[in-house]
């Protein structure tokens, strides 16, 4: 009798614990907070397999390292007892789609156009942690996008949102403009109920995919995904795929963007994620040499793929254009030091001159 209620005592501490800390996170700027468990996604590690080994992680080999690691938390760290998945807000303002057709303009994704958000959410998390430790003493450790941690299926685990047809969290309370963060701890908290999809017969993710990235419902082809392409790819993009980057030069919104349910999406909350680039001109951007690229993107993300893969990008979009006037930009960079630039240089200019 005695071990029940030392057990009922211990279950109403850790659940006034998890209350006090939703409350402290929502306070910190998170905008929702879900308990997992390191073992909630057995499913993951044959899911990551399989995509790796039909090569749809592209030029991406970190996804194939340690995939014991990524495909399961319980490895990663043993002694963790409780995920902690949070969602921080970084909804637009604008809906972006209408500055696909500036075409003399270039097109940065919503998430890139305030500081970068690894720092943003790790210094929040940070702070969360510290303050979960001085309620109860333990160990934990945070992630934001930068271990073998698969945030997206322990989101759905903890009941934060469910991955979409496009293969992104979204959620019925904060829709799909939201960066995840993860806090891993020996505390054993009470864990919340996954979720579900919700998406039904909507097909507008997949529809509206320029490049066709999306094999099936949620599947996607990173090398497909202008994403993937104008981040992560390194080299010339296939000639094929060109033409339908657009003015798409860091990201793609697209898929994002349509999801009918950001019509519940919430207002970011902080103003470093506040637009500070815009949709610049392409003849500016094309212009900028090592110096000034990391000036003019010190603190966004946007810096960590450097110049030569930045401007192979603008020149693509110029190359998209139609704007016949960016034709001797494009002749000027086709002496470029980086050949991917000269590549992209030559290509733009052959395709404003026809």
């Amino acid at each position: 009798m005695a071990l029940t209620s030392g057990c009922a005592y211990g279950l109403a501490m850790t659940d006034d614990l998890k209350s006090r800390l939703t409350a402290r996170a929502l306070e910190e700027g998170f905008a929702a907070l879900r308990v997992t468990t390191p073992d909630a996604i057995p499913q993951a590690a044959d899911r990551l397999a399989a995509f790796v080994a039909q090569g749809r992680h592209g030029q991406m080999g970190w996804m194939a390292e340690r995939m014991g690691w990524r495909g399961n938390p319980a490895a990663l760290w043993p002694e963790a007892r409780s995920v902690i998945m949070l969602a921080e807000s970084y909804s637009p303002e604008e809906n972006p789609l209408p500055l696909l057709t500036l075409r003399d303009r270039g097109v940065i994704s919503a998430y890139a156009q305030g500081k970068d958000y690894h720092d943003l959410v790790k210094r929040r998390l940070k702070r969360l942690g510290r303050w979960l430790i001085d309620q109860s003493p333990c160990e934990i450790k945070v992630f934001v996008d930068t271990a073998p941690v698969m945030e997206k299926p322990l989101a759905q685990a903890a009941g934060l949102g469910w991955q979409g047809k496009h293969t992104n969290v979204l959620s019925r309370d904060l829709g799909n403009w939201f960066f995840l963060g993860a806090i891993f701890t020996t505390l054993d908290l009470p864990a919340d109920a996954p979720e579900v999809s919700h998406c039904g017969s909507c097909t507008a993710c997949l529809d509206i995919c320029p490049t066709q990235a999306f094999p099936a419902p949620y599947q996607l082809d990173a090398r497909r995904c202008i994403s993937y392409l104008t981040i992560e790819h390194a080299g010339p993009v296939d000639e094929a795929l060109r033409p339908l980057m657009g003015n798409r030069i860091y990201g793609c919104d697209d898929c994002l963007a349509v999801c009918p349910w950001n019509k519940f999406a919430v207002a970011a909350r902080d103003i470093g994620y506040a637009p500070r680039h815009g949709a610049p001109p392409l003849a500016e951007l094309a212009a900028l040499d090592d110096a000034a690229f990391r000036a003019r993107f010190a603190g966004s993300p946007i810096k960590r793929i450097g110049r030569g893969r930045f401007v192979r990008n603008v020149l693509y979009a110029i190359g998209n254009s139609g704007e016949t006037g960016l034709r001797d930009l494009a002749l000027g960079l086709c002496g470029d030091a980086d050949p991917v630039v000269a590549d992209a240089a030559a290509w733009a200019a052959a395709r404003l001159a026809s």
